[in-house]
């Protein structure tokens, strides 16, 4: 990159080259710049050019290369000249990577030097894990309940929870899952242990509450065996069965969700924050409606943050298949042993040939909010997404709906949908989520804080009451990588210990959650 950690947007006519060796950079003036624009290297715009599109640096014939991060985004359809404006309609699509012959760790990578002395302040549970929120969880084994489900979490809110101050929230782990489903299909195993692991989320504190239909497929024994989760508690059922014969009509539904509540509720209060170590943090990171600057200024300063909380001992779990396939030479290279590095290559097979059942590929992935944002096509996206993962080893790699079991960096198989991958990596085990943003995204999950993270001035100047940190100012030349990742790493410690609230939080922003469910629906 040109000024590696530092550059300038201003009056000044600016393009961002990520590499020596690239033909093209984007245009990072806001509002892109007209024709006839000249740069301080000489280079002369031919038309216009959108902020955060590509101009060719110099003619680039047709059939030739397009380079971005030193690496082949795609090649010319037909000729283009020096100072054009890359359009999408210019790049084709080179072919995936093969899943043969790629690199592997020829020794284990060296860890990165150790982060001492960093806390937070969190909600310690009996498993080893700590909570950075004090959260009722009530699951749900089917779609059915939902409406009844919604009906006495508002009860709770305004009845019960006042007099629990400790307890932060009450949430219903939703979902559209349970029945009318081939529940013993190939695949349903995903959205099962999904529900199942979400419910085993830190911070929700170790304790479990189900409200069950009665005759869903989804049975509560089979969601919560006994020798994963007990699912009778010593004080009493912790399982609501609507269809119960006690049950005479709405509101004694209504009555024992409370009831069976508040036994939860004041177990929770009894909870109190303690100062722990970073390295009890575990980390989502993610990007949602990317653009150009996505991997030039938030997901670097990301990636940098990563590094730190992997040197302080912390988990932190990377995703979104599609969007790191055409760098799966990075990743391999990267892994900590060859089993991992053959875990990564598994998982990449198995997403290509669920998109194939499908009739499409990756280049489904690319939305027009990306294109719109100067991302062309996969490939230059995934460039961008792979960098929030940072330098660290890759210690681990799960299957979607899997549980976290090490520290470090992991690798969390999810498709690239916001939700999805947002729900899986919550079942995985994630206290706090960092989302990377360009387009921008109202994005928020109600079981964990979201730390939202613009990537250009100009969303965090419009959206200044939705956005937690701009990267922006990495491009305008008043932060650095570096000093930004610091930032956000305080910024996580911070949020983590309740110091501080996302915005996510403050507004109630949460979105639903959405199962990964590759298995027939009947």
């Amino acid at each position: 990159m040109e000024n590696n950690t530092q550059m300038v947007i201003g009056a000044t006519p600016r393009h961002i080259r990520m590499h020596e060796n690239d033909n093209v950079a984007i245009v990072a003036n806001d509002g892109g710049l007209p024709a006839g624009t000249a740069f301080p290297d000489g280079l002369v715009l031919a038309g216009h050019v959108p902020q955060g599109h590509k101009v060719a640096l110099r003619a680039i014939p047709a059939g030739s290369p397009i380079v971005r991060y030193n690496v082949r985004i795609g090649h010319a359809l037909r000729d283009i000249g020096q100072g054009a404006w890359v359009e999408e309609s210019l790049v084709g699509l080179p072919p995936a990577r093969s899943l043969d012959d790629l690199p592997r760790p020829a020794s284990p990578p060296a860890p990165l030097p150790p982060l001492e002395g960093h806390t937070f302040e969190g909600y310690r549970n009996e498993d080893g894990s700590v909570g950075t929120r004090n959260i009722l969880a009530i699951s749900t084994t089917v779609q059915c309940v939902s409406g009844v489900v919604d009906f006495a979490v508002k009860r709770i809110r305004e009845e019960l929870l006042p007099n629990y101050p400790n307890v932060d929230d009450v949430v219903a782990i939703e979902h559209a899952y349970g029945c009318g489903v081939a529940i013993d299909a190939p695949g349903a195993d995903i959205p099962i242990r999904t529900l199942r692991n979400i419910a085993k989320n830190p911070n929700f504190g170790g304790r479990v509450m189900t409200v069950s239909l009665g005759c869903e497929k989804l049975q509560p024994a089979r969601l919560f065996p006994q020798r994963s989760i007990p699912i009778q508690g010593a004080s009493g059922p912790d399982v609501v069965c609507l269809q119960d014969s006690a049950h005479v009509g709405f509101h004694s539904m209504i009555e024992s969700i409370m009831a069976t509540a508040e036994r939860h509720l004041a177990q929770l209060d009894r909870r109190r924050r303690e100062t722990c170590p970073a390295s009890s943090l575990v980390v989502g990171v993610q990007c949602g409606g990317s653009d150009a600057f996505s991997g030039v200024t938030a997901n670097p300063a990301v990636g940098f943050a990563s590094d730190l909380l992997v040197r302080a001992g912390a988990a932190v779990m990377f995703s979104e298949v599609t969007e790191v396939r055409d760098g799966i030479d990075q990743l391999t290279a990267r892994a900590a042993n060859e089993e991992l590095a053959q875990a990564m290559i598994r998982e990449m097979a198995w997403y290509d040939a669920y998109l194939q059942r499908g009739g499409v590929d990756r280049s489904a992935n690319t939305t027009p909010g990306n294109k719109k944002g100067g991302l062309a096509n996969i490939v230059e996206k995934a460039m961008g997404s792979i960098i929030k993962s940072g330098t660290s080893p890759i210690t681990g790699v799960l299957s979607p709906g899997e549980k976290l079991a090490g520290k470090g960096l992991i690798y969390a198989a999810t498709p690239a949908s916001d939700f999805v991958c947002g729900t899986l990596q919550l079942a995985a085990g994630m206290n706090v989520h960092v989302f990377t943003t360009g387009r921008g995204t109202p994005y928020g999950l109600a079981a964990v804080p979201v730390v939202k993270v613009a990537t250009r001035d100009d969303l965090a100047r419009r959206w200044h009451d939705l956005m937690d940190v701009n990267a922006g100012r990495i491009a305008t030349g008043e932060a650095t990588i570096e000093e930004l990742g610091w930032e956000l790493f305080q910024f996580i410690l911070d949020v983590a210990s309740g110091r501080k609230k996302t915005w996510a939080e403050h507004w109630r922003l949460h979105n639903a959650l959405a199962l990964f469910n590759p298995a027939p629906i009947t």
